[in-house]
């Protein structure tokens, strides 16, 4: 289980509010509006930003002081993150590490890893020789390969058109059942929450909020989400 208990954000002179409880092998959609802190709480679960107060545990441990490479958490950001002088292969290796030669096994990881995201044949290819979509699903191998308890998702298909990006979230939606991993994915479009995620977190006027049915809350938006869906 995922825990933010008492957690206290601040990020210059903005500051967010997190106590909640997150069931493993769950799917969430972070949800709300620009600038209430969406990517903030991903990147303090991740431990990109630290707590000013309070706590974020995993299955009772304490997360709190573990850097983020430690952390059971593998994420995706909005740019992939890909090196342009690496070939897809290349920077698939960098999700098992960085520093040595892969052993067989983990070659083999990496081989599995780029198939189950369709990149079979693509390997030794440079991200500037592979579409948008391509390069998603290369970043989405890196995190694939990982084999973390949680998988962050902060936007990374908004780029592409709407059938790509639907058939990107189908896939990671597939991962990640398949792993058992938990699931958070910040998310500006209601269809995108609806097809990937059972349940919701709201971020809004300094608060996340309970996780709560997807779609109980976007079928009924409280007052703080309903401008921002354009829902009245």
């Amino acid at each position: 289980m995922l825990k933010l208990e008492g957690a206290v954000i601040r990020k210059g002179g903005f500051a967010l509010i997190a106590d909640l409880e997150i069931s493993p092998g769950a799917k969430l959609a972070v949800i709300g509006p620009s600038g209430a802190g969406k990517s903030t709480l991903l990147e303090a679960i991740a431990g990109f930003q630290p707590l000013a107060e309070g706590r974020v545990l995993w299955s009772g441990a304490d997360l709190s002081s573990v850097l983020p490479g430690k952390r059971p958490v593998a994420m995706l950001f909005q740019d992939g993150n890909l090196f342009p002088h690496l070939t897809a292969r290349q920077n698939v290796r960098l999700g098992v590490e960085a520093n040595r030669k892969l052993t067989a096994a983990e070659e083999a990881r990496v081989t599995e890893a780029l198939a189950r995201v369709g990149l079979q044949g693509l390997e030794d290819r440079k991200p500037a020789e592979l579409s948008g979509g391509q390069q998603s699903r290369a970043a989405l191998a890196r995190v694939l390969v990982q084999s973390r308890d949680l998988v962050l998702l902060d936007e990374p298909f908004a780029a592409l058109g709407p059938a790509l990006k639907a058939e990107m979230l189908d896939l990671v939606a597939e991962l990640v059942t398949e792993s058992g991993a938990t699931l958070l994915m910040v998310s500006h479009d209601p269809a995108d929450a609806r097809r990937i995620a059972d349940q919701v977190v709201l971020v809004a006027e300094g608060r996340a909020h309970l996780p709560a049915p997807a779609a109980e809350v976007l079928d009924n938006p409280p007052p703080a989400l309903r401008a921002y869906l354009g829902a009245g």
